[in-house]
């Protein structure tokens, strides 16, 4: 399947509120690219009042789905300096509300619905885990 702009714009949506909830920084998304030939760039910017701002830059056009997918998560792992087995919890995390985005057809293009158990059983499981801690923070494991 290949990448479109809805489903950018809708994971973009998913992976900040996911993020925010784990008091994560939230990077923001474009695309494409202002470099020539690369899938992702990121660009740290500080305001003049000390905050810092991220901005994940995926390529969109002519990639399949799950790569962009991929590039936008490790795109907010990074932003957040994320490692080891926090990133990996993070990454599970949110893997699981894109997956539930689609799975619930809030998901634009992919939709298929919810009427099915199997979809409720998902996306309750995805709902009930804990989230991610940022890397400063005390750890904790993810169920």
């Amino acid at each position: 399947m290949e990448a479109s702009s809805l489903r950018f714009a809708a994971a973009a949506r998913s992976l900040g509120e996911v993020a925010r909830a784990a008091g994560l920084v939230v990077p923001s998304f474009r695309s494409p690219p202002r470099l020539e030939g690369v899938d992702r760039t990121m660009k740290r910017q500080v305001d003049a009042a000390g905050v810092e701002a991220v901005t994940v830059s995926v390529r969109i056009k002519g990639r399949p789905w799950v790569l962009v997918l991929a590039d936008m998560i490790d795109g907010v792992l990074v932003a957040n300096a994320l490692s080891g087995p926090t990133a990996g919890a993070a990454r599970t995390v949110m893997w699981a509300a894109v997956e539930a985005d689609v799975m619930r057809g809030t998901h634009p293009e992919d939709a298929v619905g919810s009427s099915g158990p199997g979809a409720r059983v998902r996306a309750s499981r995805n709902s009930s885990r804990r989230a991610p801690q940022p890397a400063h923070q005390g750890q904790s494991k993810v169920a």
